[in-house]
């Protein structure tokens, strides 16, 4: 029986054309196309004319194709001859769950190839002038994810993580950031430590809240953004101004948000 390979290809922040040329080459030669809500439009309107183009994409608290049967799909094209290209947004081994079903595809004997991508942290730096470290600010980055599988409590580390001598990236957590600013606050984070919500980086519809800790749950609420949106949490947001085109304020209370659309 001829087998095909899986490529397990990262498409970025949003933006096409911070793909790397390795990805773009993987994805040209797919002939199915197995991508996430998340990718973009942009980046979907390459896929080659003629692939099958399949979505499997997760919603927060709706899974609309769970991941064994995203592992099965995958399996199944593969083992119809076909180059698949599993395209995920941001890099697929940083909360991408392509390190699970690459183990998947190796045990049943799938060749998979990996793309490495920009995750979103870095496409948001170089979108927003905010960087992730900056001498006398920041000597170090954590990423860490804000949601758990099937709704389960946030068991983070939340001592370890309550340092403002860190730049801390929180993704998928606008659902839980109330909880996840109050822990933190509670572990010894500065209540006026900067934070700032991103949705949709490096992309047309990139929008940008600012806040604090102490404000960001309450901000979020009254200004929600469209997923995907990271949370940037450390003084490094305070470089915002100075480095990013800042246009198209509004005003919650007590902070700017600012639109880039």
């Amino acid at each position: 029986m001829t087998r095909g390979k899986v490529y397990l290809i990262g498409a970025g922040p949003g933006s096409a054309d911070l793909m790397t040329l390795r990805a773009l080459r993987m994805l040209n030669a797919a002939e199915a196309v197995v991508h996430d809500r998340l990718v973009s439009p942009e980046i979907l309107a390459l896929a080659p004319r003629g692939a099958r183009m399949i979505p499997v994409g997760k919603a927060p608290g709706h899974h609309s194709v769970p991941q064994e049967r995203i592992n099965e799909i995958l399996f199944e094209l593969a083992t119809q001859g076909l180059a698949v290209a599993r395209l995920k947004g941001g890099d697929p081994l940083i909360f991408g769950r392509g390190s699970e079903e690459a183990a998947y595809l190796a045990e049943r004997g799938i060749t998979v190839e990996y793309a490495p991508g920009i995750t979103a942290a870095q496409g948001m730096a170089a979108s927003c002038g905010v960087p992730l470290t900056h001498r006398g600010l920041a000597t170090g980055v954590r990423y860490v994810t804000g949601h758990r599988a099937a709704d389960q409590s946030l068991d983070l580390d939340w001592d370890s993580l309550a340092d403002p001598e860190t730049t801390l990236v929180v993704y998928m957590g606008a659902a839980n950031m109330p909880e996840i600013a109050l822990k933190l606050i509670r572990a010894g984070m500065p209540p006026d430590l900067p934070v700032m919500a991103v949705a949709s980086a490096t992309t047309p519809r990139e929008r940008r809240l600012l806040s604090r800790l102490d404000r960001i749950g309450l901000d979020i609420r009254a200004t929600p953004l469209k997923a995907p949106v990271l949370f940037v949490i450390g003084h490094v947001v305070s470089l915002h101004a100075e480095y990013a085109d800042v246009s198209g304020a509004v005003q919650p209370e007590g902070m700017a948000a600012v639109a880039g659309e």
